[in-house]
């Protein structure tokens, strides 16, 4: 069994999800579908909690009258018989009176996470809807019967997987099985969300607790890019990736995928193929455990970076000195993605500046800080073994007439990472596309 999962602009219209209701059936093989929202909802569901948290009642009613406008339109455009527009009316009347009973009442984060749940939920069985009218054997599985967190906020796979696998058992034999991305519930049995890549952690998930023969990820762009294409001119799909790149990639600044995503399926030695609902015969991109040796395969742009650097001949060498360092960040919950260390000094980069002025002030315990902002990391990805003579002289001849504040190589074998001004990046990427791709 394949995971098909589509994203908000994927389903975003009635003609789209009818495209998704193509593609999902194409193959004659059951299949598993995530869908998230229809595209523009979450922002509208978030906009009515924002009402609702500055008790403007008039506000989020507003908001909630519109948004109801919209999808009873699409009502008319997706279905074609009366019984099917009926039935998915009394459905959506069902949904925005459960909206509208939020304005009656105190209003809670966890209640601001039942209103943006609702997205999945209205996209879901206007696509079963429209499925079963068309004669598909579809059937919809709440994802809040089996899709939990722990209580540190992650992921529960084994329970995932026994409740999910008694789920299918009790609806074992329709062709396509549809479900939720992104909500869940967590170990109090809120109504919660996935957060960090949504829906597409969703169909990771499923993939490992059914044992997918394959995840696919369908966006609006074919596959993984070796460069960013918003910026660079010439850019590429990249065909195969290992695992370990793409998690560097999408860490490191490519949109399309969220670097926790792939973990179950990376686990699980389940392939994940990015694909483009837009041109879906085009290959995209395959992501698996193998290795292509001796190829960089793509370079990518993290901005809004914070390179933190703290000068102590006194302290360094001192045992326990990083320790104390890192310790710092850590008490206030800040990553660091760049370290680098001389005889002197220690600098870091962070791209979350919430508690910037806190951690300053502690580090200056242990030395001088300087803090430079305006940064952006230039991750180049591939075979980067450091056997592989050359490779990290290509990249930094690449970026001979750009100014680089740091390097991280060596850390990993698929990344070597260079900080630059953001002033530089159009040029720092461009001149990498030609040195490593475009000759």
């Amino acid at each position: 069994m394949k995971v098909m999962k589509f994203g908000g602009t994927s389903v975003g219209s009635p003609e789209r999800m009818k495209g998704v209701a193509q593609l999902v059936t194409k193959s004659g093989e059951p299949t598993f579908v995530v869908l998230s929202a229809m595209s523009g909802t979450t922002n509208s569901l978030v906009e009515i909690s924002n009402y609702l948290y500055k008790k403007n009642v008039d506000g989020a009613n507003e908001v909630i009258n519109r948004l109801e406008g919209i999808y009873m339109g699409h009502v008319e455009e997706l279905y074609s018989t009366d019984e099917y527009k009926q039935k998915t009316r009394d459905f959506l009347k069902e949904e925005f009176n459960y909206l509208r009973s939020f304005t009656k009442d105190l209003f809670t984060s966890f209640e601001e996470k039942s209103i943006v749940a609702q997205g999945e939920i209205m996209s879901t069985n206007m696509m079963v809807n429209f499925m079963q009218e068309q004669g598909i054997d579809a059937v919809l599985l709440s994802a809040l019967d089996f899709m939990r967190t722990d209580k540190n906020a992650e992921p529960d796979p084994n329970y995932i997987k026994d409740k999910l696998s008694k789920i299918i058992e009790d609806n074992s034999g329709h062709q396509i099985y549809t479900t939720q991305g992104f909500i869940c519930r967590n170990a109090y049995g809120e109504v919660d969300n996935l957060q960090r890549g949504g829906s597409d952690y969703t169909a990771s998930l499923i993939g490992a607790a059914i044992e997918a023969d394959e995840i696919q990820i369908w966006t609006d762009i074919d596959g993984m890019h070796n460069n960013d294409p918003r910026v660079v001119d010439k850019t590429e799909a990249v065909r195969q990736l290992h695992f370990e790149e793409a998690a560097e990639l999408a860490y490191f600044g490519a949109k399309i995928l969220h670097p926790t995503c792939v973990q179950p399926a990376k686990y699980a030695g389940i392939p994940v193929r990015l694909k483009n609902t837009m041109e879906p015969d085009a290959p995209g991109t395959i992501i698996d455990n193998v290795t292509v040796r001796g190829k960089i395969k793509a370079v990518a742009a993290k901005d809004n970076i914070y390179a933190i650097k703290i000068k102590s001949s006194r302290m360094l060498l001192a045992t326990g000195f990083l320790r104390k360092v890192f310790e710092i960040f850590e008490s206030y919950q800040t990553a660091i993605d760049m370290v680098a260390t001389s005889e002197v000094g220690v600098s870091m980069s962070i791209d979350n500046d919430a508690h910037l002025n806190e951690i300053v002030d502690e580090l200056k315990k242990y030395g001088t800080v300087t803090v430079d902002s305006d940064m952006c990391i230039i991750c180049v990805v591939g075979d980067l073994d450091w056997s592989n003579v050359g490779f990290e002289t290509l990249a930094t001849d690449a970026l001979k007439n750009i100014p680089v504040r740091m390097i991280s190589y060596g850390g990993s074998n698929y990344n070597i990472s260079f900080l630059i001004r953001e002033a530089d990046k159009k040029r720092a990427l461009q001149a990498l596309s030609d040195t490593l791709f475009n000759k």
